[in-house]
This record gives structure tokens, sequence and C-alpha cells, in this order.
């Protein structure tokens, strides 16, 4: 198979008009990495009025915003009341409320800026995978019900109707939410934060950042910019020692693999509304078709690390358990995305020093918490006010935990072939 993003492979979106650092820049705003967090920090500063430039490391895309799974999912991991519970009962309506409106702000600015994307607003799918699993989607229902989100729970026959799979007892839709390409929806952000005037610095890796006075210096291996005001949106790419966000969240790994264009009845009736979908086991599977008709499937830990007849075999048996009815698959294309994960599923706001602010553990909800602190950190930053962030900025701990690696140590290639791993 070939080891390359689909979604970097099938953007329609071109990368956006940037070059490399290598003269000195004086902004109002700089901001730290070139992923939707900060794409959408950008934008919504310029449209502000306010200027801005962006440093990325790589190129747009190239990290965790462009590798995800492309599902535009509402709310955090956690259930509404679970989080309320967590964060008490007025942080907590707070998230709810911005968090589930935050689809509609990805949409939303999808077709502002005419962003192709494979845009797709006909919700979400949670799979139960076991008689367990129901009873967890039906305490979701529930507690969404109860918020007066748009969700509804089914059940028998019309589950396989809506997935193509007679292996799932019941299935959570969210009608709020959707699917895109993630790298075409990163990179259209950031066509759009250069259209309104940002400067976007490719290839420019942070190596130091100091307070000068009242200003900030960001330093990169050719150049230096001077800014106000910075924002720290790496999260799970953040580099170098220069950088303490790394404190604040744990590395976990998701894996992808994708086969050629699928055809005929036994296709179509896989996930016909064009829904994304995850299961409900610990060790998660996600499912998705993009518009060529392309099989996805997902699962925590680092698949670049096995080999290939590991990956296809894995594929398979995930295959076959939920989709029978196909006839041998061609799996064409694997890689591996990064993400910021914290101990309590809640992603951490903060602001380091004044002028210097950070987010970061978005526990794999970034496509939508990254478009949504984008907006939240613009207002707070030209404004200082902060309506638009799901969490009021806060100074907490650092988290000590190892990197999040399941697949690897939980599955080995004997449970695969024994079908073990989809149990669990």
């Amino acid at each position: 198979m070939l080891e390359q993003c689909l979604w970097q492979l099938t953007s329609a979106e071109a990368l956006p008009v940037s070059q490399r650092l290598n003269t000195d820049v004086q902004t109002q705003v700089c901001i730290i990495g070139g992923g939707i967090t900060g794409l959408s920090t950008a934008v919504h500063l310029q449209e502000m009025g306010i200027s801005s430039c962006v440093l990325e490391a790589d190129e747009v895309g190239a990290g965790g915003s462009g590798r995800n799974v492309g599902l535009v999912n509402a709310g955090m991991w956690l259930p509404p009341e679970d989080i309320c519970e967590r964060l008490g009962a007025e942080r907590g309506e707070r998230a709810n409320r911005l968090l589930g409106g935050a689809p509609a702000l990805v949409f939303e600015l999808i077709e502002r800026y005419g962003i192709d994307c494979e845009a797709k607003q006909q919700g979400t799918l949670h799979l139960a995978h076991s008689q367990q699993g129901v009873k967890a989607l039906q305490q979701r229902f529930e507690q969404f019900s109860r918020q007066g989100a748009p969700v509804e729970l089914f059940k028998g026959a019309e589950v396989e109707a809506l997935t193509g799979s007679g292996r799932i007892p019941a299935t959570l839709l969210d009608r709020r939410a959707g699917t895109i390409n993630p790298c075409a929806y990163t990179r259209g952000l950031g066509r759009a934060a250069v259209s309104l005037g940002a400067q976007l610095f490719c290839h420019s890796p942070v190596t130091a950042l100091t307070r000068d006075g009242d200003s900030w210096l960001v330093s990169t291996p050719t150049g230096q910019v001077r800014a106000d005001q910075v924002v720290l949106a790496s999260n799970a790419y953040t580099q170098g020692d220069w950088s303490k966000l790394s404190e604040h969240f744990f590395a976990g790994y998701y894996y992808q693999v994708a086969s050629a264009p699928l055809e005929g009845d036994a296709a179509a009736s896989i996930l016909p509304g064009g829904q994304g979908a995850w299961d409900t086991r610990t060790v998660l599977s996600s499912i998705r078709r993009d518009k060529a008709g392309r099989l996805m499937l997902g699962s925590l830990g680092r698949g670049e690390r096995k080999p290939d007849a590991f990956v296809r075999c894995w594929a398979k048996r995930i295959q076959q358990h939920y989709f029978p009815q196909l006839a041998a698959v061609d799996w064409q294309v694997s890689w591996t995305g990064r993400m910021g994960f914290t101990p309590d599923h809640v992603m951490r706001i903060f602001e380091p020093a004044p002028g210097l602010i950070a987010a970061s553990g978005y526990n794999g909800r970034g496509n939508t918490t990254g478009t949504l602190m984008g907006k939240g950190f613009a207002h707070w930053l030209a404004e200082g006010n902060d309506a638009w962030l799901p969490l009021p900025l806060s100074q907490p701990e650092p988290i000590k935990q190892r990197a999040l690696d399941l697949w690897p140590t939980r599955l080995d290639l004997a449970s695969i072939m024994q079908g073990n791993a989809l149990e669990s």
C-alpha cells in the first residue's frame, strides 16, 4: 500500500500561497501552527481588521488537521450531562452550547469562502458494537434529547438501512454533524486567511519565543516575527523545548486505510446517506466513504510501525465483520495522524503569560473544536471578550502521562487473525 494521506492526494484545494520566513516581520498577532485552530484564528482576526501572520513548521494540512477522519462532530467526547458534572453546571452548559453549534460554524465558513472539501452536512452515526454499546448510546440519546439536540436512536432494520451492516444493533444519528475532506478544509482556511491579508510562512519552525519589552519575538532558523500577541496553536504537533505546550496534552495516534473506489449494489448499501461513523469499542473503529466511493477504516494506533500484511489483515477483519457482502477489497493507501488527549477528555485553554494564549487536547474533535477556538481566540485578542471560547482561560497543571498508543500495545497479529479485536 502507498503510505500517504489520502486526503492530501485527493484534495480539490491546492496549497495556499506561502513562503519560508527569511526576514524580520512585524504584526499584531503571530500564530504558531498552520492547522485548523491557527488558520481559523487568522481568518477571524483578519475579518476584524487585525493583522496576523502564521508560522507553520511543515505545510498547511500536513499535521493532524489534514490527516484526521474528517468527522464534523458536535460537542466533546463526553456526553453533555457528564460534561456539566465534570466542569460544573455553568461552564458545562457553556461548553455544550458553543461546541454543539460548532458544526454550523464549520459549514458556514465553507460556504462563505467557497472551500471545496467534499462537505456533507448529513449527520454522523455512532454505532453500537454490542448490547453494552446499545446501553451507552441510549444514555447519550437521552442526554442529548434533554439538551434539545436533533438526535435520533435507531434499532433493528432501520440500522441496516442506514449503515449497510447487519452486525450493528443500534446507531445514534446526530443531524448537527457531517463530514469533510479535512486536508482540503484546512487548505481552504489557509487560502481564505491569505486572501484577507494574513501572512503565511510555511517550512518555518519556531526555535524560540521570548518577551522583549511590550512585544513578543518569535524566532525561526531564517527570520523573526515581532508581535503584540501570540497564539500557540500547534497542539499535538508542538516541536521544540521553547514551548511548554506539550506539558498540557499527551499524544495519541490514529491510523486509517482506504480502498480503491468501490462499485456495485453491495458497495452502494454501505453508508448510503453519506454519513461518517465510529463505533463504541474501547479501541474504536471509524468507517467512512469519500466522494469517489472509497471505503475508509480507522482505529487508534500507529499503522506506520506495522508491516503491510498486518494492516491489510486488520482492515479485512473489520470489513468482513461489518460488511461481509463486499467481495475482496483492494486496500491501496494508509496513513497515521497524531492527536492531543487529556486524562479528563476536556481541552485546555490557557494564558501562559500576558499576550500569549494557547489551546491543546481536543481529544479527537479538532475539526469543530479548532474552528470554534479560532473564532474565540480572535474575539479575545481583539476585544478581551471570551464569549466565543468554550471554556474560560485558565492556568492548568501540567499533565504527566505517557503517549497514548493503544493499538501496538493492546493488539497483536494473532488477535487480529482470530477476530478477538472486534470484541473489546
